[in-house]
């Protein structure tokens, strides 16, 4: 489910996004700016420092916003979410740094890690629906 909080997170991200090289570019500052109008947090007090760049984004702040929009069990959906937003960002200047390169790696490999790795949940739901037929011909 979408919410204002995700969707506060998302920009979170791509602020921070902004920020992982050290400083934001003027492309991104404006592909910011619109982003955060379109998604009506122009004006939200916690969004605002970081958007018009009176607090600056360490690397990790980016990295720990990023692990908390994901959660516990991402799905392959939510990569991709978050991979095109963040690439829509970094594309935006015409030049992309080695530590937003970086950025986008790690969510590409976690992306194909999860794919490789069903998650748990759906590991314990194929071992329920096979008690579940076991019990079902055990009852015929």
């Amino acid at each position: 489910m979408v919410n204002n909080s995700h969707v506060k997170n998302l920009v979170k991200i791509l602020i921070g996004a902004a920020w992982i090289d050290g400083k934001i570019q003027p492309e991104e500052r404006q592909y910011l700016r619109e982003i955060a109008q379109v998604k009506g947090l122009a004006n939200d007090p916690e969004i605002k420092p970081w958007l018009y760049e009176l607090v600056p984004v360490k690397p990790n702040e980016c990295y720990q916003w990023v692990k908390e929009y994901l959660g516990d069990r991402p799905t392959q959906e939510d990569y991709e979410d978050l991979i095109e937003a963040i690439s829509g960002l970094i594309y935006s200047d015409g030049d992309v740094a080695v530590e937003e390169a970086r950025l986008l790696s790690q969510l590409e490999e976690l992306s194909k890690s999860s794919e490789a790795h069903p998650s748990i949940h759906n590991t314990l739901l194929r071992q329920i629906q096979k008690l579940y037929r076991r019990w079902v011909d055990v009852q015929n």
